[in-house]
Order: C-alpha cells, then structure tokens, then sequence
C-alpha cells in the first residue's frame, strides 16, 4: 500500500509520520530543537535547525516502519505560521528567523497601517490587522533596524517553505500560510500587490502561491539520496499548522469547527465563503481545502494557564503524582470536580502573555478576582479552567456572530482529553462537543494533503472523511450552561474594568 509522509515544523521541534493510504500510521518521530531569545520579546530560531530535524525524523520513521523507500508516493508539510526565513542571492540564510511569538515590531505594526491608508483600510486589503506576529512587519523590522541584511535579501520564506527548498530546491507556498503573512489577497487566494507597492516591497521577494493539495515541487536526487528515498517524490503544497489540524480533525465543511485547549487555544471555523470581522478580532485566512476559507480565534494562554498554575502552584500534587504513578492534571481536575460551577464567584483572566483574540491587547496581563477566605487551592484550579474556557467562548461568540454556522465543534489539545473539562467546554459553549479516534495533529493533515494531490483521493473533503472518525460525544448539561450564562457576562466585564490599568502598570513595570 502507498504510503505519505507529513511533516510538521513545530515551535519546539519537527514531527514526521507515515501513513498508509487508509489513514493507519506506521511510525512517527520528533526532534526537538531550541528557541532563542536575544532580547525580552524577541523569539527567534535557527533554520537549519529544522532542517537537521527533519532529515532525522524523517530516517526514523523510515526505520521505525519498516518502510520501502519505493512505497513513499508523497510528501506534505506544515508548519509553525508567520516566521521569516531570509536568504541571500547565494540561497543561504542571513539571520536567525523571527518566530510568530515574536513582540519586537510594534512600530512596523503602526507603519504598515499608515501605509495601507489606516486600520480598517487594511483589513478590507488583507482580512487581518497588522499584528507583531505576522511576517509582513518583520520583513519591514528587517529593512528599518538591519538595513545591511534587508540588503542581501533576494527571498523571504515561512519555515516550512524553508524546508521545502531545502527538499527539492524550489521556492514555494501555499494559500493558507500566505494567509498569515499579511501580505495576501485572502478573497482571491494571491499576494496582494496593492499592498506591496504601498509597503514598498519587490513582490520578487515572495514565492509562487499554491492551493494546498496541489503539487509545488519535489524531491531532489542529492537529497533523496542522502535519505534513502527515490528522486522525484512528489512535494505538496501543504498548509500551516492549524488549517493542517483541521484536515485531520475532520474540519472540511460548514457548520465544523474545532476548539483546541493546547498551551494556546484555538476556535478554527470553516467557511464556504469569505467573510472577516471588521474590528479585526479573528483571523480570516484561506483554508486547505482548495475554495474554502476558514475563521480563527487565537487564546494565547489557554490550556498554558494551567500548565502555568502546575508549575508554580502544584509541586505537591506533582510529588503525589509521581508516588502514585498518574499525571498530575488528573490530581489537579479532580480538585477542581469538587468545586461548584463558577468556583464561588472567584474568576480567572487568562491573559499571561496577553491576548490576541477578542482584545488583540499585548499589554493585558492575568489575574484571579473575587479571592474570599472561602476560596482554596482547588478554586484556584477550576478558576483557571473555567477562565480558559470562557476565553474560547470570546472567540467563538465572534464566529458566530459573522453568521458562519457552528454545527459540530470537535475537541483536540489536553482539553480535549479531560472528562471534567470536556463537560466544561459543552456547558460554556452551549452545545455538545465531540472528541476523535486519534490526535495526530498538524502532521497527519498535510500527509492527507499529499495522498489527495497525488491522486490517492479525489477531494481532502474525501480523504477527511475516511480516516477521520468521533469517538465520543459530550452533550450539554442545560442546568450548568444556564449557571455558565451567568457567569460568563461578568467575566468580559472584567477585562473592559481593568484594560484602563494594563498600560499603565506596564510603564510602571518598563
């Protein structure tokens, strides 16, 4: 049987799988790799890096599998969004990459919105606003603050459109990467040249774009010798990591969306038509699945709230975890199942590292309010989850909002895997919430991408459907959801209440 392989250049390392044409995988693999951070705010990798990443994980899984060469009929990569690569006429890279958790362009935000004519010009231009992770402000970073490497530029490239060029030697994207680069007509799936004559950028810079399913290159004869693999294999165009996601969690048709509760969280609609939210509050990018557009709320600190709390508040839950041979989440939930609904009026903002969606606010900053002698350490906990849960509401609430329908919301990420915050996901957001077979992310997306290109499928919807399947679903309790509605109301509040406060404390702080 064929077999595809899906990569997927992931902020903490590369993961790379097989599967066989029916969905089932034969072997996976992950190397990981460092994150550096020059200066407070900057985020920052080495790209070759990834490439070393890949090449080994991509040998394991081989190996591990028991793989014929012969039988890889194609390749599909994903990747971490918004990240620049710049290289030189001689095709070397000038300088590390800026990551898309990278908070230094600030000013180029502000310089892209006056040059597009204002906020509000910009979004009806690109369907986003100008925000410091996206690329289109670092290659501006770049012309203003390192002027001799601007200089050297001949390519920009997203990571894994790095690693692509690095497989077949071809420059190369697809549309639901271009998407976050903020240089993109997202309506009609091109780079916006508009844009780039205003921001004063040589479209040259940027690579042809792809539809994702959609053969951009392939694999080359040195490399495919070095890996143990036949020259030729076919390289599709892939998708970025949450369009990825969303291929292998079944998200291919209106009314689907998914709620991941990873170290961030993540609301992914997908929309048959293109649609945008005029304050700019969630992205609209175009999706995977080739004509489609897809709308994404982004929580910066949603299931990394509670890793935050077991970090710095659960040493002791962690040392009887270890005793007992369980994980602490499990010990930390189950506090937290013996607190009401609401947590006694105690409420968590999530917003460690700010927040992107609704508030785009880099300056909000978390709290716990309502603290009262009743309140314990397992308060604390459901507070955290609830707070979490609330935020992916804000997002949702958006989508719904902008009339896309919002029939089946499937969960992915560790809340996805808690019985106690399942049911808190199905109360909060007011219908039934439904979990899958497997989780194997972004990886597994792109490797449906690359059978549907070469001819396995004939549509990803197809491909979607077959390997794809819910295993339990979680319905609404109505009397916790009328307590939720309660709540919920009082939390936005919260933040309009103190968002006068978080620039001010930020001065104060420097």
């Amino acid at each position: 049987m064929s077999v595809y392989l899906g990569i997927d250049i992931g902020t903490s390392g590369t993961k790379t799988l097989a599967m066989q044409e029916d969905g089932k995988i034969l072997a996976s693999a992950t190397e990981i790799y460092p994150l550096y951070s020059p200066k407070p705010g900057w985020s920052e990798q080495a790209p070759e890096d990834w490439w070393t990443a890949t090449k080994k994980t991509i040998q394991t899984v081989l190996a591990k599998g028991s793989i014929k060469p012969e039988s890889v009929k194609g390749i599909g990569l994903s990747g971490q969004m918004h990240g620049s690569v710049f290289l030189d006429k001689k095709q070397e890279v000038i300088r590390p990459a800026l990551l898309w958790n990278d908070q230094r362009t600030t000013e180029e935000c502000q310089e892209i919105e006056e040059r597009a004519g204002g906020r509000k010009r910009l979004i009806k231009m690109v369907a986003n606003p100008a925000l410091t992770g996206f690329t289109a402000p670092k290659i501006l970073w770049l012309r203003n603050k390192e002027p001799k490497h601007f200089a050297k530029v001949t390519q920009v490239l997203l990571p894994k459109d790095y690693i692509r060029f690095r497989l077949s030697g071809v420059y190369a994207t697809e549309v639901s990467d271009a998407s976050g680069t903020l240089l993109m007509d997202v309506a009609k799936r091109q780079w916006n040249n508009k844009l780039l004559e205003k921001l004063e950028l040589d479209a040259g810079l940027l690579p042809p774009v792809f539809e994702s399913q959609e053969i951009s290159s392939a694999l080359s004869s040195d490399i495919a010798k070095e890996l143990g693999l036949p020259a030729g294999v076919p390289i599709v165009g892939g998708a970025a990591d949450n369009a990825a996601a969303a291929l292998g969690s079944g998200i291919v048709k209106k009314g689907a969306v998914f709620a991941s509760m990873g170290t961030s969280g993540v609301v992914f609609a997908h929309s048959d038509e293109m649609a945008f939210d005029e304050g700019g509050r969630v992205h609209t990018f175009c999706h995977a699945v080739k004509g489609k557009w897809c709308v994404l709320g982004c929580i910066l600190s949603a299931g990394g709230a509670f890793q935050w709390y077991r970090d710095h508040f659960g040493q002791a839950e962690a040392a009887d975890a270890k005793k007992q041979g369980t994980d602490v989440f499990s010990i930390l939930t189950q506090q937290a199942s013996d607190v009401p609904i609401g947590s006694e009026g105690l409420f968590f903002l999530p917003y460690l590292t700010g927040e992107r969606t609704p508030h785009a606010d880099p300056y909000a900053r978390a709290a716990w309010i309502g603290l009262s002698l009743r309140h314990g350490k397992a308060h604390l906990v459901r507070a955290v989850m609830e707070g979490a849960t609330y935020a992916m509401r804000d997002a949702l609430e958006i989508v719904k909002g902008m009339n896309i329908p919002v029939k089946e919301i499937r969960l992915t990420g560790g809340g996805g895997k808690s019985p106690l915050w399942k049911q808190m996901q199905a109360d909060i957001y007011g219908q039934s919430v439904s979990t899958l077979s497997a989780e194997e992310g972004p990886a597994f997306g792109v490797a449906l991408l690359a059978a549907t290109g070469t001819g396995a499928y004939k549509s990803i919807e197809e491909a979607s459907k077959a390997t794809t399947h819910v295993t339990e679903t979680t319905p609404t309790d109505k009397a916790a959801k009328k307590e939720y509605d309660r709540y919920y109301p009082l939390y936005g509040d919260l933040y309009r209440s103190l968002k006068p406060n978080y620039e001010q404390i930020a001065k104060v702080v420097g």
